[in-house]
């Protein structure tokens, strides 16, 4: 797993290509997971896309971001 951060968006290599979509199964388990989890931080889920496997999201506090950045890294 690959994932890098862009301008408060974190991008992760996470399935294979044919995850295309916000739409696709696995896809949506990711995104009420990680709504789920902002929540746990009283923040929100700010944004969420698919593209070819890579998914690219970004939350409402640094707090929560740096925490998945430094899970990103320790991967």
């Amino acid at each position: 797993m690959r994932g890098t951060f862009h301008m408060g968006m974190i991008e992760v290599d996470l399935f294979s290509e044919d995850v295309d979509s916000e739409e696709h199964s696995e896809a949506v388990k990711l995104k009420t997971l990680l709504e789920a989890v902002a929540v746990e931080f009283d923040s929100e889920l700010l944004a969420f896309e698919v593209n070819r496997g890579t998914v690219a999201f970004s939350f409402g506090s640094d707090e929560l971001t740096a925490k998945v950045l430094k899970l990103l890294k320790n991967e």
